[in-house]
């Protein structure tokens, strides 16, 4: 297999350190102290590790997820992140190694996860760390992007055009990336479902001059007023970023190492690593011996079962026992109101029999009172010789005899 060709120069900024993997085997890499590091997993390179799919002629399109630990340990150093959205997008390993990582070779275990067939592929990346002649740059910016992920931002197209803008506006002999940071890392919100919403990325450029004066507009009190009242502040080279950059100039950070006072903090002196002698270790025998529950179950379940059968029982003898009866409240009555009582009560019995007894139709009040056909009309009858208590209030067509027709209109003529 030939080794692919080369990304063209103008792809390949000089400020970061960016790799991507060509091959399974161990390999060896470079990252340089106080530059980023951009080491790129290529899903395509990996898919010749796992089994092609049943069917000839499909396109294979495997899920493939990455694990990525330092040798030996469950995770990454401290420096190093790692990034990946989906399983069907690239990873990205990145991350600014410090002067105290100079001279040590770090072994990276990457391992990828074939989601489709739960296979796996492994092999190592010796990341070897190495001073750089510039570093530390004495004057640092840290700018606040808020329309990219990390993942956008860690592409060499993308960072370039970032680079280039922040020359233009610094105009630097000397320049690079120091770090780059996701927002989520810092203490941001995951942004809503929304389109071209996105997280944000902290990005730190560094220079070997002073601060410009436009970056150093953020600093006047007309700018740190509109910040605090949530204003975006008034930047004149704000205009060389927003075509494709939306800086938030409210949360840029300019740091000048030479003036940062450094503080010493004394640690004790690290030990040997070895625990001290306690003796030998001596385990609990096998043989445990036998424990009484009796007393737990008392306190458990025959003591709340006890208060509750004394609660029981008053609550049945009063009220059970202490009730006072028909006889005692009629002997407590008056009289003359047990004599009203009864009166109203045989009044009421009275008017129910003598209710039962009455034959009434039940009352049509829901028929009409005429006939929407020929106008016949009910008129209105009352009879002497009919008994109105008994009879009812609305009677049925069917059984009235008399009945009178409306006189029908004539046509004119």
């Amino acid at each position: 297999m030939s080794p692919p060709p080369p990304l063209p120069p103008t792809l390949l900024p000089l400020h970061a350190v960016i790799i991507l993997s060509r091959s399974h085997s161990d390999r060896n890499v470079y990252a340089s102290a106080g530059v980023l590091f951009v080491h790129v997993l290529v899903r395509e390179h990996f898919k010749e590790e796992f089994p092609p799919y049943p069917k000839s002629g499909d396109t294979s399109d495997d899920p493939i997820t990455f694990n990525t630990n330092l040798k030996g340990y469950p995770d990454r150093p401290g420096w190093l992140r790692y990034i990946q959205r989906t399983p069907h997008s690239d990873g990205v390993l990145y991350g600014s190694p410090t002067a105290e990582h100079v001279g040590k070779a770090m072994v990276i275990e990457i391992t990828a996860y074939n989601r489709r067939t739960f296979e796996t592929a492994r092999h190592n990346l010796v990341i070897n760390i190495k001073a750089t002649e510039e570093f530390p740059l004495p004057y640092q910016a840290e700018f606040y992007i808020k329309n990219m992920n990390v993942e956008e931002m860690l592409a060499s197209e993308v960072l370039g055009d970032f680079f280039g803008a922040v020359k233009n506006v610094w105009q630097p002999e000397k320049l690079n990336t120091v770090n780059i940071t996701s927002a989520l890392d810092r203490g941001g919100r995951v942004p809503l479902p929304i389109n071209n919403l996105k997280e944000g990325v902290y990005v730190m450029i560094g220079a070997d001059v002073p601060f410009s004066s436009c970056l150093r507009e953020v600093e006047n009190p007309h700018n740190q007023l509109r910040c605090s009242q949530e204003m975006e502040p008034v930047i004149s080279c704000d205009k060389k970023f927003r075509a494709q950059f939306h800086v938030d100039w409210c949360k840029i950070t300019l740091v000048d190492i030479n003036k940062v006072v450094p503080v010493y903090i004394s640690r004790p002196d690290p030990g040997a690593g070895i625990l001290p002698d306690f003796g030998e270790y001596n385990p609990p025998p096998e043989s445990l011996t036998s424990r009484d529950y009796f007393y737990d179950f008392l306190v458990t379940l025959a003591v709340p079962s006890a208060v509750a059968l004394v609660l029981f029982l008053i609550l049945g003898y009063t009220m059970c026992c202490r009730r006072e009866g028909v006889g005692k409240r009629n002997m407590q009555t008056p009289a003359i109101q047990l004599v009203h009582h009864s009166s109203i009560q045989k009044s009421s019995k009275e008017l129910r029999s003598m209710s039962k007894n009455r034959e009434i139709s039940w009352p049509l009040s829901t028929l009409p009172v005429f006939n929407p056909v020929s106008g016949e009309v009910v008129p209105p009858i009352h009879p002497d010789n009919y008994e109105t208590t008994s009879m009812p209030l609305m009677q049925t067509q069917a059984n009235l005899q008399n009945q009178i027709t409306i006189p029908q209109q004539r046509p004119s003529g």
